[in-house]
């Protein structure tokens, strides 16, 4: 009677399923990270990238995770073509020299089944800065119209654009830059 219990036992232990890490890909129609600054005092300016790239690895049932971010840096959208031209000026972007902004992390935090934060490594013009992206929103379900596993966040942080040597004309304008990265990722 011990060996068939026994052997029940180890029947029911290897048919238990384990989590493994699943690999999303950033969907570049959603996922289009943004910066905003004080200029001057006399509003807060908003603008955006139009190309990012990038996956997100994720174990929810072991709770950790990697993300990795690329942002083509001229791809920079502030709404005036004349001033696009402008941040991609050495002086700020330097997007010649630089065609990349990257973040790359391989921790992920999370609070209960949702991702609190990420611990990674802002690199801008050349420079990397240890960043904590706080992630205020984060869903994954399947995709209503792709019909595949989707996942969604957003995460934001505030850097100094003055530790990535694109500290121009501050304080007058503010060298605290939020960033904000919304991003949907499919399923591989």
């Amino acid at each position: 009677m011990n060996k068939i219990v026994a052997f029940a036992i180890a029947a029911s232990l290897s048919t238990t399923v384990f989590a493994a890490p699943e690999t999303y890909v950033l969907e570049k129609n959603h996922t289009l990270p943004r910066f905003e600054y004080n200029h001057m005092g006399y509003s807060i300016q908003l603008s955006r990238f139009d190309s990012a790239s990038g996956k997100i690895i994720i174990d929810r049932a072991a709770k950790t995770g990697s993300v990795e971010v690329a942002i083509e840096s001229q791809s920079v959208n502030t709404g005036s073509a004349a001033f696009d031209e402008h941040i991609q000026a050495e002086d700020f972007l330097s997007t010649t020299k630089f065609p990349t902004i990257t973040y790359k992390s391989n921790k992920v935090k999370f609070d209960g089944d949702k991702v609190a934060s990420v611990d990674g490594d802002l690199t801008i013009k050349g420079v990397t800065k240890p960043v904590t992206l706080t992630v205020i929103s984060f869903m994954c379900m399947p995709h209503p119209m792709l019909k595949k596993d989707t996942c969604g966040a957003t995460a934001t942080a505030k850097v100094k654009r003055s530790d990535f040597n694109m500290g121009k004309y501050a304080p007058l304008v503010g060298d605290e830059v939020t960033l904000t990265i919304p991003v949907e990722a499919i399923k591989q």
